[in-house]
């Protein structure tokens, strides 16, 4: 299944939550912490702006990015979870 976001919205794949913290804990799924970071793999068109143009987006497919602990929508397709949130949601591009 192919997911095509609409308007300035922006799909990430989290990355994995960290199962073993730096002085060597295995930590439980319970434990474990939202990812904050993620790749994204689609883009929008780009908002609409009131002049009736598109606004070109700042982020493209491939990109690593950071995005807020409570940011975006979760779902899953064919067992994958994704996160699906507005461009203004995703916080900087790390390089």
């Amino acid at each position: 299944m192919k997911i095509k976001p609409l308007s300035d919205r922006v799909v990430i794949e989290p990355s994995e939550a960290e199962e073993v913290t730096q002085g060597g804990i295995i930590l439980p799924d319970t434990a474990k912490e939202k990812p904050l970071m993620g790749k994204v793999t689609a883009v929008g068109e780009g908002k609409m702006l009131k002049n009736g143009e598109t606004a070109e987006m700042s982020v493209k497919v491939g990109d690593l990015v950071a995005f807020g602990r409570f940011a975006g929508t979760d779902f899953k397709v064919d067992g994958k979870e994704y996160k699906i949130m507005h461009e203004s949601d995703i916080l900087g591009v790390i390089e």
